[in-house]
């Protein structure tokens, strides 16, 4: 009795083909091999099995009685890897598994968590876990999927892709506060007022940057409160303590309630905004592929003014993009 190999699948799937068609010449042809090495193919098979599968005369190639019975079986089992492998491309091809994140909070928040009830009804074979860290840490190490962090942040050996569309910081104020003063009408004016400052992570104060026809401004400011806290600055804006400044998206509710009033907008400066990432141009798992068109179906860039625009395209200084940066990291949005 002939052993079994894995060598002689290859032999036993050609033999299935040339009875399927009944000819070693319509058999070659959809394979992509020429009719005498398919028919040495099958001749091996016979030699190893040591039966005769087919019956060949110039006109016509026939099965043999025991070569019914193999094929038979061999169809069996043909069937079943094809079923196997189709399984395969099927998991494949569905986003499934566990996929982990590590993105700063306001990345969270404004790209993804209004979002989320309809990523998971779209693919509930995905889990999602983000971890919020308002720290650079190394993907790899750590074991995630990807991240989301500002462009500027992203170190150089990464494959960043997009999402969001381009960011504003805004200043702003309660009108409690603005009552009986005098409206800021230039960043420098900002010194006549009470502004809340934040802490940023190296100790410093984030200055606030300001930009205009091609002028940079960034103003270091004093006023009533510093805090690492940027929903603690917020909830003080609101409550008329002084001037704020952060991400658009974080008081877009304010504004249209009128609870907070945008101050200094033709000065808002114009970023890149935020970027998916992963370390390798490996193949990319289907689940964060799915992921990443997800987000950038639910961001498509918003329109911004031409002054934004000519706003954007106007020089920065390293200093402030990466004090911005650091600002960014623990920017978290309220309600």
């Amino acid at each position: 009795m002939a052993a079994m190999s894995p060598e002689l699948l290859p032999a036993i799937a050609a033999f299935a083909r040339v009875a399927h068609h009944a000819s070693f010449t319509r058999a070659a042809e959809e394979l992509g091999v020429s009719p005498s090495a398919l028919s040495q193919t099958v001749r091996t098979l016979e030699q190893k099995l040591g039966v005769r599968l087919l019956d060949r005369t110039t006109r016509r190639v026939g099965v043999t009685e025991l070569g019914q019975q193999f094929l038979a079986g061999a169809q069996q089992g043909l069937a079943t890897l094809a079923q196997a492998v189709e399984g395969i491309d099927e998991a494949r091809d569905k986003p499934a598994g566990l996929l982990r994140l590590n993105v700063s909070r306001v990345a969270a928040e404004l790209l993804f968590f209004p979002h989320f009830g309809a990523f998971a009804s779209a693919y509930p074979d995905i889990t999602l876990e983000f971890v919020c860290d308002n720290r650079m840490v190394d993907l790899v190490e750590g074991g995630f999927d990807a991240g989301i962090r500002l462009g500027e942040s992203l170190a150089q050996d990464v494959v960043a892709v997009p999402v969001g569309g381009p960011l504003r910081m805004v200043t702003y104020a309660a009108p409690s506060y603005l009552k009986g003063r005098k409206l800021p009408r230039t960043p420098e004016d900002l010194r006549e007022h009470r502004c809340l400052n934040y802490r940023l992570t190296t100790g410093g104060l984030y200055r606030w940057e300001y930009a205009q026809d091609g002028r940079v401004l960034d103003v270091e400011l004093a006023g009533p409160l510093i805090s690492n806290d940027s929903d603690l600055l917020l909830a003080a804006a609101r409550s008329g303590a002084g001037i704020a400044t952060s991400f658009e998206g974080a008081v877009l509710e304010d504004f249209a309630s009128g609870r907070l009033l945008p101050l200094l907008e033709p000065w808002w400066p114009t970023f890149p905004g935020f970027y998916l990432y992963y370390p390798s141009r490996a193949q990319m798992p289907r689940k964060l592929r799915v992921f990443i068109d997800f987000l950038q179906a639910r961001h498509a860039p918003p329109p911004v003014s031409q002054r934004a625009v000519k706003n954007a395209s106007a020089p920065r200084s390293r200093r402030p993009a990466r004090a911005r940066a650091q600002r960014a990291a623990a920017v978290r949005p309220k309600s």
